[in-house]
């Protein structure tokens, strides 16, 4: 029989259930996108996007909206990314004070413009990062976690380091994607440094990494003993990966969602989106599409007609238009 997932994950005294978490994504996880999750059920816990640590002490206007949330997200986690222990710290006692669950320092991150800034810069610098860490530590009375790479590059892998010395600090759980920044997103993730991670330490530690379906979230838990598992992209392009690991996990099978869940799911989005006024939601309604629609009959004919509209109105009108069509000439399978 294969290995299931936990039913639920602690960390310290916050009841995480089912043990899955949301990834934190730029661009993607914002309240939307997070409520979309949250409403199709089987995540345990969310995350914002990563947030800058200077933008929110010193430009709020400008940043203080990538910590928007609404009351029906919790436990909802604050990820914040920077390299300064006194900004970080402040930074952190705000995220308290807006009422987040927990907060959680981004280590992991590989683009350019962040490392400089933090992110998976830390990780060549382990004396700054425990800096850090400690003035967090001692700003917040919320749980504080991290999300970690397994290193700079295949010749300094240091996430065991890492989480030994931020459990001593007082860090109570830890996020590890196992690939190097310099692997970026490309290559395999080693799912055995998750492994060691878990060897490490005794708090819980949260595998994330080349999940694409139930059957790979189980296959984790099974080689590396984790206490969760986190899912990035896939959610994206299958939003109810969660439901189904949760399905999976209950009785060794899970649902695959109709051409009419395909379409409710797709035209709510792009709805909330206007409603909520998000930013460019023309911009963002592409981006999706550009995901999700990997997963719908025919989807490149509806990305093309997604990507050719001008306005919100005009990319409903499509969407609308073309499961009409799909559903009609396929049922709702």
């Amino acid at each position: 029989m294969s290995p299931m997932l936990p039913a639920a994950l602690t960390i310290r005294d916050l009841l995480i259930r089912p043990a899955t978490v949301l990834a934190p994504m730029a661009g993607v996880t914002d309240t939307v996108f997070r409520r979309v999750i949250r409403g199709l059920g089987g995540c345990g816990l969310i995350m914002t996007e990563f947030t800058s640590a200077e933008g929110v002490t010193r430009n709020a206007g400008r940043t203080l909206h990538y910590l928007y949330f609404e009351p029906d997200e919790h436990p909802l986690t604050a990820q914040l990314f920077g390299a300064n222990p006194e900004v970080m710290a402040a930074a952190a006692s705000l995220v308290e004070e807006l009422g987040f669950d927990l907060v959680d320092v981004n280590l992991g991150c590989p683009a350019k413009k962040v490392v400089k800034c933090g992110g998976s810069g830390l990780l060549r610098d382990l004396k700054l990062l425990e800096q850090i860490l400690r003035a967090v530590r001692a700003a917040v009375r919320i749980p504080l976690t991290i999300k970690i790479r397994a290193g700079w590059d295949e010749n300094s892998i240091v996430a065991p380091e890492v989480a030994r010395m931020a459990e001593q600090v007082g860090v109570e759980a830890i996020a590890v994607h196992p690939r190097t920044r310099v692997q970026g997103l490309n290559g395999r993730a080693d799912w055995r440094i998750i492994a060691a991670v878990k060897q490490a330490v005794r708090m819980p530690v949260i595998g994330n990494g080349d999940i694409a379906s139930a059957e790979d979230a189980a296959r984790m838990i099974g080689e590396t003993g984790c206490d969760a598992v986190m899912i990035g992209r896939a959610a994206a392009t299958n939003p109810w990966i969660f439901r189904q690991m949760e399905q999976f996990t209950a009785t060794g099978r899970y649902d695959q969602p109709s051409e009419a869940d395909r379409y409710r799911l797709l035209s709510g989005y792009f709805r909330s989106l206007v409603e909520a006024e998000i930013p460019d939601a023309v911009g963002k309604m592409k981006q999706f599409a550009c995901w999700f629609t990997h997963g719908v009959r025919h989807g490149s004919d509806l990305r093309r007609q997604v990507h050719s509209a001008h306005t919100p109105a005009e990319v409903l009108e499509r969407v609308d238009s073309f499961f009409a069509d799909t559903i009609a000439a396929g049922g709702n399978r």
